[in-house]
């Protein structure tokens, strides 16, 4: 190890101790910053929750040859058993295993996090993985609620790390070129992204309680979130739709295509949210809509929807997912495989391909050339001091329209907006029950 690798470790560990680090990442000079992390140095890594979406953050790091996992995280035994024999097979080795993520930040050898837990842990996790000196790579959604959305953005202010959201599609070469040609004005005036997901998932059935499995911490997968029994119908995938640890389809996959449409319109949060929907399918414990409509309004007569069809795929035969761009001289249809151009009439004009052909599939692991993009941009962000594709402050905003979202549908009118602030302005009871959650003794976090 170089002597300026080990004088960088020190540094970043004084900060995780509460010594205030003077020279934040943002701070530095690009040459001086180059001085430390040089395009050849290798960072360590830790993936925490490595069920399945953790796969695609493994392969694309494996693809940067000075880049590795040191440790693999997660508290069921059974997962990280059946994970050890992927890795084995599909990275060549078998990283250290740690079921408490807090041993895992108290090692100064890892330089960044991968967070794929369950998403009640996504910003108190990431804010103690920034307090304990480490760079940050968040799924999506960044937060439970808006109050840690707003947190995680001053935690990565204040502690100067690197955060990257993991919504892929920021990194996909054909996404990047058709919002540069729509900011040139290849469709005219953007007015309206409508953006869509189409599924059939099953009943989630009503959950019995029973003894938590002898491989699994439940204390520790709780954490932050008010106790609850165990039920069989919780884990390992379905605590999605169940309001203390997930936050439904508008932002397990809604956040995706949503963020694709604000990007491409180049609008921050709304000025209005109005939200149709309801549960249609199945009597069972899922505790969100089913089928939802969403229409976020922005000033000049902008707007994005929103149609996200969890139980029962939309007709006619559709993509999985994808998001449509709509100007006053022409449509943009963008998808993870690419985009398509077209004339009012319909006319297509122009196609790009994604290379290695991403899917706009549904499948929970979702691995692709975009993740290795987007890994690769946050590695240069934490090397190079490059600009992220995806960067919390950027990212929180997306998600802050998905939170909107539920609000809406729980509100059952049109909530105003604060655009600065993203509060809502006409309905109390709505940001009392909605804005912060109540949280476990001695998890709630704080910068």
């Amino acid at each position: 190890m170089s002597q300026n690798r080990r004088n960088f470790i020190k540094k970043a560990s004084a900060g995780a101790a509460g010594i205030a680090f003077g020279g934040s990442i943002n701070a530095m000079s690009v040459p001086s910053y180059r001085n430390i992390w040089g395009a050849n140095d290798h960072i360590n890594c830790a993936v925490i929750g490595v069920r399945s979406r953790a796969k695609a953050h493994f392969a694309a790091i494996k693809n940067d040859p000075n880049a590795k996992v040191l440790y693999s995280c997660d508290v069921d035994d059974k997962i990280i058993e059946e994970h050890n024999v992927w890795c084995q097979k599909n990275i060549g080795y078998i990283p250290k295993v740690e079921k408490d993520f807090r041993k895992v930040l108290e090692d100064r050898k890892v330089d960044a996090v991968f967070i794929a837990t369950p998403e009640h842990w996504h910003a108190p996790m990431a804010i103690m993985a920034l307090q304990a000196g480490k760079h940050v790579y968040v799924e999506k959604p960044c937060s439970h609620n808006p109050h840690e959305n707003q947190l995680l953005v001053d935690a990565q202010k204040k502690y100067g790390k690197k955060v990257q959201m993991g919504n892929q599609q920021r990194s996909a070469k054909t996404s990047i070129l058709a919002v540069k040609e729509i900011n040139e004005g290849i469709i005219g005036d953007v007015y309206k992204g409508e953006a869509y997901y189409s599924n059939n998932r099953d009943s989630i059935g009503t959950g019995k309680k029973i003894d938590v499995p002898p491989t699994l911490d439940w204390e520790m997968w709780q954490g932050p979130a008010v106790r609850e029994d165990y039920r069989d119908n919780i884990h390992p995938y379905n605590w999605h739709w169940f309001r203390n640890w997930g936050t439904g389809e508008v932002h397990n996959n809604g956040t995706h295509e949503i963020d694709i449409c604000r990007w491409a319109l180049g609008v921050g949060l709304p000025d209005s949210v109005t939200s149709f929907g309801g549960k249609y399918t199945f009597d069972d414990d899922w505790e969100f809509v089913d089928n939802q409509q969403l229409t976020y309004a922005y000033p000049d007569n902008k707007f994005i929807t929103w149609t996200g069809h969890s139980r029962g795929l939309i007709m006619p035969d559709q993509p999985g997912r994808g998001a449509t761009i709509y100007g006053s001289k022409g449509i943009i249809m963008l998808g993870r495989d690419g985009y398509q151009l077209y004339d009012l009439g319909g006319k297509l004009i122009k196609e790009e391909k994604e290379d290695g052909g991403q899917s706009a599939g549904t499948n929970t692991r979702g691995e692709g050339g975009l993740d290795v993009n987007h890994i690769s941009n946050f590695f240069a962000g934490i090397r190079e001091d490059k600009s992220l594709h995806s960067d919390i402050h950027d990212a929180s905003v997306t998600t802050m329209l998905c939170h909107l979202g539920n609000m809406a549908q729980d509100a059952g009118e049109t909530l105003q907006i604060d655009p600065a602030t993203g509060k809502v302005t006409n309905n109390e009871q709505v940001m009392k029950d909605w804005w912060k959650r109540e949280y476990a003794d001695g998890w709630e976090p704080s910068v």
